[in-house]
């Protein structure tokens, strides 16, 4: 054989055992990459709130941002998903500053897109026309979403924060009870 040859060959070996152990690498690595994001995803959400204002809902998974929109009626970072609604409205999402950068991981984009679960023990929150509606599971926060209306409710008429009347959720289950328990939860994250 020819050295030139015998050379060809030995780089041709080099290079395919160096691919060989770089797929390797890229194996091991997406190994705890998945693992990592699969335990973030299983991360079920406690909490949303959504504020419905000019044919937009305003979606917040954070109490803070939703509170500071409240009071401003805007907030620094949004995502927009513009016909994302039920009825063709604008989604916009509150972003943190943490999660302005990410293109993933968001935590009530993940709920609405059905990646993330609602929690058990849920609390949802819905501003809209001057109401504060409370839900204790996320489908009935979404259905509301969906038709504008809490079909079953107890209302309380100049309970919110801000003498606002507020709107509990019911369903058949509860809806021959006072919801003393979505009471107690809406003063406590209200601190009233």
């Amino acid at each position: 054989m020819k050295l030139s040859h015998k050379l060809g060959c030995s780089v041709l070996l080099t290079l395919t055992l160096a691919g060989c152990a770089k797929n390797e690498m890229k194996e091991m690595d997406a190994e705890p990459k998945a693992a990592m994001a699969e335990q973030a995803v299983s991360q079920d959400l406690a909490a949303l709130y959504e504020a419905h204002h000019d044919g937009r809902i305003y979606v917040f998974y954070d109490q803070g941002l939703y509170k500071d929109f409240i009071k401003t009626g805007h907030t620094a970072y949004m995502f927009a998903r513009i016909g994302g609604g039920p009825n063709g409205e604008t989604l916009k999402f509150a972003l943190t500053s943490d999660d302005k950068k990410k293109l993933s991981g968001i935590p009530s984009v993940e709920l609405i897109d059905g990646v993330r679960k609602a929690a058990d023990n849920f609390y949802g929150e819905t501003y809209a026309e001057g109401r504060i509606y409370v839900f204790g599971s996320y489908e009935e926060m979404a259905n509301f979403r969906k038709i504008g209306e809490a079909p079953l409710r107890y209302t309380d008429i100049g309970a919110g924060p801000n003498g606002e009347t507020v709107v509990y959720a019911l369903n058949s289950s509860n809806k021959k009870q006072k919801p003393v328990a979505m009471i107690e939860a809406f003063k406590k994250m209200n601190q009233i």
